[in-house]
């Protein structure tokens, strides 16, 4: 993960993209939104590079495309 990279939480995501907790889910499980990375045993968080991909252009998001971290 690069230095400037960022995570950002569960209510910062469905904030910035307008999305219910349940359509931002399904999304993840189409793979038409990214996936969470873990933060800790039990956090999760987002790439804010990803979110920002998703929100740059929704409809042509693929997550296998984009799924370049480990």
């Amino acid at each position: 993960m690069s230095h400037a990279e960022r995570i950002i939480r569960l209510r910062t995501v469905l904030a910035r993209t307008g999305l219910s907790r349940s359509t931002l889910y399904r999304k993840i499980a189409e793979g038409t939104f990214p996936r969470q990375v873990p933060i800790s045993i039990h956090g999760a968080g987002w790439y804010e590079s990803a979110v920002n991909r998703w929100i740059a252009d929704p409809a042509g998001y693929r997550a296998e495309e984009l799924e370049h971290r480990a």
